[in-house]
């Protein structure tokens, strides 16, 4: 189901020219509720004026469902840079319902389609890959870049990172600079989480 886009604050008179797609898994998309990932966005929203459109998946064809709805149908679609990825799964997997889906299988699916794109993993999951893994992905897809966390969720949730990372390419698309910029600023919690791109 599609969340309505957030309302921008008074003051921001543009149209905002950068957007974020948040893609996140629960166990039934019938049932609505306003999760964490949810109300951090709208934080994105009113503290940076970034937009966002938030949806949630259950299953694989629910993934592609969206993704591709994104892709063939939001004109906005190339002021998505980042395509945040909120899910459980083991190092290069994703789970849907109970099943894990490795990021080769999910490559083919949007083969060719994610030009230029970041994926970003919340760190619900943990994200390690092989330098062939990463590149296999990237080749396939088209992506700029994976990101994520090296280090499991343990009581410190990534989202206030997030924010950070997701305002730090609102000022600057260059992504090396950016990656820099949020070691800087924030080093310890990169290094608590691990940061991770793969690129």
């Amino acid at each position: 189901m599609l969340a309505k886009r957030p309302q921008l604050p008074q003051n921001s008179l543009a149209t905002p020219d950068y957007f974020i797609f948040c893609l996140e898994a629960v166990q039934d998309i019938e049932i609505e509720n306003v999760t964490p990932t949810q109300q951090k966005l709208e934080e994105l929203t009113m503290d940076f004026g970034i937009a966002s459109i938030y949806k949630t998946c259950d299953t694989i064809e629910g993934l592609e469902e969206s993704l591709n709805t994104l892709v063939l149908d939001d004109h906005h679609f190339k002021n998505y840079e980042i395509i945040y990825l909120v899910m459980t799964g083991e190092a290069n997997s994703v789970c849907l319902n109970g099943y894990l889906y490795n990021l080769q299988e999910i490559a083919e699916i949007f083969e060719g389609r994610l030009n230029d794109k970041i994926l970003h993993f919340a760190n619900s999951k943990v994200l390690d890959l092989t330098q062939d893994e990463a590149q296999y992905f990237l080749d396939i897809t088209g992506a700029k870049a994976i990101s994520g966390y090296g280090n499991v969720f343990n009581g410190v949730a990534s989202s206030n990172l997030d924010k950070v990372f997701f305002n730090l390419f609102n000022e600057d698309d260059n992504m090396f600079e950016v990656v820099e910029e949020l070691h800087r600023k924030h080093y310890k919690l990169c290094k608590l989480l691990d940061f991770r791109l793969y690129y």
